[in-house]
């Protein structure tokens, strides 16, 4: 049973001629503008989606904690809800350019599922709400701490996880 959490998200936007333009969540906040010569990104990924509708977890491949997060979200996910693909692969970079985000981008694990995306703390509750138990209780309660207050948590550390945790030299995975 998932648990509905408010979250920050990305909304993904089709580019369309302003008449037909859809609205695809009302919650979600709006992508930049896109230029008419710009790649559709939603569209060039789409693909990711069609055969499979589970979420990609996007992280950080020679990250050290984040190869760990990632072990145990497999340990915690036994009905493979999610799938998982690094940052710095092609798909990764695709799939950031789909949430918005520049494809260097390795600040933040990004969690993105068919119509939207989460970033940062919104994305550790959103994947914490797909593993097994506690977890998705767990993050019921952690989402009425302040967004702010957890973003600063998370940018402390996703800003020091080479320094404490170190890097290696290939993806685990």
């Amino acid at each position: 049973m998932a648990l509905l959490v408010p979250a920050q998200c990305v909304r993904l936007r089709v580019s369309r001629p302003a008449h037909t333009r859809r609205t695809m969540s009302p919650f979600a906040t709006l992508s930049p503008p896109q230029r008419s010569d710009a790649v559709d990104w939603v569209e060039a990924t789409s693909s990711f989606f069609e055969q499979d509708s589970r979420p990609i977890m996007l992280f950080d491949g020679v990250c050290n904690l984040c190869n760990g997060g990632v072990k145990f979200v497999r340990g915690n996910d036994q009905q493979r809800k999610i799938r998982f693909e690094a940052l710095q692969s092609e798909s990764g970079k695709n799939l950031l350019r789909r949430s918005g985000r520049t494809p260097d981008d390795i600040s933040s694990v990004v969690l993105v599922e068919k119509d939207r995306s989460y970033i940062k703390s919104d994305a550790v509750l959103k994947i914490m709400e797909y593993i097994n138990l506690p977890f998705p209780q767990l993050a019921f309660f952690l989402q009425f701490i302040p967004l702010f207050v957890r973003d600063f948590v998370y940018e402390n550390v996703a800003n020091n996880r080479y320094t404490i945790f170190g890097r290696s030299e290939s993806c685990e995975l």
